[in-house]
């Protein structure tokens, strides 16, 4: 199996609280994953029509950089 299919387990972590942090939205699986993705990756800009991502929040205070139609 590639090494890009294996999940990481602080990764799953993180994916869990970010799930259990906004589980009043509620966060997808997929929606959990961008926003992690936008805390690892650099310049990242998530394109949505998910409004959700008003709420979310990358590192617990910033905003998802974000483009929504």
């Amino acid at each position: 199996m590639p090494k890009s299919c294996i999940v990481d387990s602080e990764e799953l972590v993180a994916l869990l609280d970010l799930r259990a942090k906004y589980a009043n939205v509620p966060m997808s699986l997929a929606d959990a994953c961008l926003v992690r993705m936008s805390e690892i990756l650099p310049d990242p800009v998530v394109l949505t029509t998910d409004a959700d991502f008003k709420i979310d929040r990358r590192h617990s205070r910033q905003v998802v950089p974000c483009l929504l139609p």
